[in-house]
């Protein structure tokens, strides 16, 4: 704990709350843009103008990377110590009840809004933290370096960008996760089935891979009677009559692609309940394979991929489906154990669906820090000194910028003891946490980056 710190951040406190208030006013959802600067859409270079702004008002020196990515220097030294974060969001999706996904409102203490949790809270966080040890008078060895990306969600093509114009920093944290830290990452593996032939039904859901699909709905060529019949009070299904048929609604709940087990995928419900219906034989052949495949898991039991090792347990996300008359488009997340490899999950899949296609594949090596190195065991401290938490690192199936760098990992800003709506809708941030953090990240800084 550093008084001096603490001091400036406390008295800032109310600065530091509208700072993230009106970064989460911009609907920073990454999209493919031409325009020039603009590569990830106009909210997202909104959003880094912005954060960059604050930055030059705090005396660091800001860097916009062509709209891709952005940073901001202070210190001095050879090396470097990066805080990596993002301006991002995933789509704010349906039924927030307390308040607007890009309102940032505050309700009992906590903020509300896309973003909060991941990562717009941790990246003002960062702003201030560093903020804090340059107005406490502090001497740097190593020069720190914010950086705020703009397409985290959908890809990391910000980071690609950056390295491949800018030197890695020598050691770096992403406050992207859950506390204490996270020094082991699984690999994460996405690809897309593909079947083409004349169906009879149409079936959307899903808006990311990354995110447990928390609605569906489907058209049938069946009487809503029949319909009707199938669902026979199950949960979460819903029919309404149409034109030659009727649509099925399926409303389970969203959940982050790497913890499945924390919602109830609509992808799945509307699957089991479409093989009860007497569609076409094309169709019910299609929709069986795919259920006997997948069912309502989310480990890959099925499909022989239900695997562990030191790093965790295998998690499987059916993340996206596009079916229309020309046939299905099925998306599907995969966080694995280090020890199971692109091969042999391709392998798996394919084998589980043979009238598909497997296609778009992509695979990311999984990620470890050792706990002894100066990076963990200097975050450890600064984080057990604050909190009196000595839990251990931890394992993680989501993927973060850390994986990137060899010598980075995640630390932050998710708590146990606080209810986790990551990718959710109501997704907020509780205010006293959240000046904590700007604390503890000023911890880290002058533990990693200073001359004690």
């Amino acid at each position: 704990m550093n008084s001096k710190t603490d001091l400036w951040i406390d008295s800032r406190r109310e600065e530091i709350i509208s700072a993230l208030q009106k970064l989460i006013t911009f609907k920073s959802v990454s999209c493919r843009s031409d325009v020039p600067g603009e590569p990830f859409g106009p909210e997202c270079k909104k959003a880094l103008t912005h954060t960059l702004s604050l930055c030059k008002d705090m005396g660091f020196a800001p860097v916009d990377m062509d709209g891709y990515i952005g940073y901001a220097d202070y210190g001095k030294g050879e090396e470097t110590l990066g805080i990596l974060t993002h301006l991002d969001v995933v789509p704010e999706g349906d039924g927030w009840t307390k308040a607007g996904p890009y309102e940032g409102r505050v309700i009992d203490g906590w903020m509300v809004g896309r973003g909060t949790l991941d990562d717009k809270g941790p990246a003002i966080a960062s702003v201030y933290a560093l903020a804090a040890v340059k107005e406490a008078g502090y001497e740097f060895r190593r020069n720190v370096r914010l950086i705020f990306g703009c397409d985290e969600e959908t890809g990391m093509g910000c980071l690609t960008h950056y390295m491949e114009h800018e030197r890695i920093p020598d050691i770096a944290f992403s406050p992207d996760a859950e506390y204490p830290l996270v020094n082991s990452e699984k690999n994460i593996y996405h690809a897309k089935f593909a079947c083409e032939y004349p169906s009879a039904i149409t079936f959307k859901a899903g808006t990311v891979v990354n995110a447990v699909p928390g609605s569906a709905e489907a058209f049938v060529p069946c009487a809503i009677e029949t319909v009707q019949a199938a669902i026979n009070g199950k949960d979460g299904l819903e029919a309404k009559a149409a034109e030659n048929g009727t649509v099925i609604t399926a409303t389970g709940s969203a959940a982050h692609a790497s913890t499945p087990e924390c919602g109830k995928n609509a992808i799945q419900m509307m699957i089991a309940l479409l093989c009860e219906l007497p569609l076409p034989e094309a169709d019910l052949s299609a929709l069986s394979a795919i259920k006997a495949a997948y069912g309502m898991e989310y480990n890959g039991e099925s499909v022989g991929l239900d695997k562990s090792d030191e790093s965790g347990r295998l998690t499987l996300n059916l993340g996206l489906m596009d079916w229309n008359d020309k046939g299905y488009a099925l998306s599907i997340d995969i966080r694995a154990p280090i020890s199971v490899l692109e091969d042999e999950i391709s392998e798996k899949l394919a084998a589980s669906l043979p009238m598909a296609k497997l296609e778009d594949v992509s695979f990311s090596h999984g990620h470890y820090v050792p706990e002894d190195s100066e990076l963990v065991s200097g975050l450890l401290k600064v984080y057990r000194e604050r909190t009196g938490d000595m839990s251990a690192p931890k394992r993680i199936g989501g993927g973060t910028y850390a994986r990137h760098f060899d010598t980075a990992v995640a630390f932050g800003i998710e708590r146990e003891y606080r209810e986790n709506r990551l990718h959710m809708v109501d997704e907020a941030l509780n205010m006293d946490d959240f000046i904590e953090d700007v604390k503890i990240m000023a911890d880290a800084i002058v533990e990693l980056a200073c001359v004690k």
